[in-house]
């Protein structure tokens, strides 16, 4: 701008009435001081655009961040009123269960002599004890979860969780696979951690049935992350997460199973939750289930 200012021809201009007529060398100058403020008004413009567009995407991504945290917020209220009427329902059940399995023993001991009547009891009494261990794990997932963060290095937490799903692996030919930068210093629960992560493997070995591989990736958060610790993903090579089910997959007593009661990824997710992060569900690109926590 400021080259093409200096190529200008430098003629002087007519006079205005009562001023007089400017030199050659006065235009010039003139010419080149108009150059310099038309460029220095471009980079401010320049700038300003730069810096709304900054504005911008900030305002965009505060949004974006805002939405997740309703949704967040939204589902840890549905899930404590779950929880306040799961407790009610399970003491007012426990009350007659004790009962019931009481006049269970009862017939049972009259009916000793009987083989036929005696198997039918017995089916009562383990009926009744189902119940009882349901109840005990609703019990469990509305008990408050107290952390009790200590210095842990979380390579060792998700090595012992692995360890300790390895025969239920084993036996359903499933690879477990362990991707960490090594030694992670963290401050956590580890038992409840642990606890936390070995649900999700068994979780996986589950939804795989046969054959397969879980991989456990953890890694230091990136510095845009709004994690201070670690981000951890467990990923399978099941058949993944119908997309319908994404949204409940969190949900205390929603399962898929037959045999199950909906409550293992309800305590994950608390667990996660009390330790002030979160944890997200979703399908991988390559298949499988991919289930990410950042705290």
């Amino acid at each position: 701008m400021i080259a093409e200012s200096k190529q200008l021809r430098a003629e002087p201009r007519p006079a205005a009435p009562g001023r007089p007529a400017l030199s050659p060398p006065e235009a010039a100058k003139r010419m080149e001081e108009l150059g310099r403020i038309i460029l220095a008004y471009s980079e401010v413009t320049e700038k300003l655009q730069q810096s709304h567009e900054q504005l911008r995407k900030t305002v965009e991504n505060l949004r974006q961040e805002l939405s997740e945290k309703n949704r967040l917020l939204e589902r840890k209220n549905r899930l404590a009123a779950l929880g306040e009427m799961a407790a009610g329902l399970a003491h007012e059940i426990r009350n007659p269960l004790g009962g019931i399995q009481l006049y269970a023993s009862m017939l049972a001991h009259d009916l000793a002599d009987r083989e036929e009547p005696l198997r039918t009891v017995g089916k009562i009494s383990a009926g009744v004890r189902r119940v009882e261990s349901l109840v005990g794990q609703v019990l469990h997932f509305t008990r408050e979860i107290a952390v009790n963060p200590v210095p842990a290095d979380l390579s060792d937490v998700v090595a012992q969780a692995a360890e300790y799903a390895e025969r239920t692996m084993a036996e359903r030919g499933i690879d477990c696979r362990i991707e960490g930068g090594g030694p992670l210093l963290v401050n956590i629960d580890p038992l409840l951690m642990g606890q936390a992560i070995l649900n999700l493997l068994l979780n996986a070995a589950e939804a795989i049935g046969q054959g397969g591989s879980v991989v456990v990736k953890f890694r230091r958060p990136p510095e845009e992350s709004p994690s201070k610790q670690f981000h951890l993903v467990v990923r399978d090579s099941g058949p993944g997460i119908p997309p319908q089910m994404l949204d409940r997959i969190f949900n205390p007593f929603f399962t898929t199973k037959d045999s199950g009661t909906g409550l293992g990824l309800a305590i994950v997710h608390r667990i996660i939750e009390a330790h002030d992060g979160t944890i997200t569900a979703s399908n991988d690109e390559g298949g499988g289930a991919r289930f990410e926590i950042r705290v």
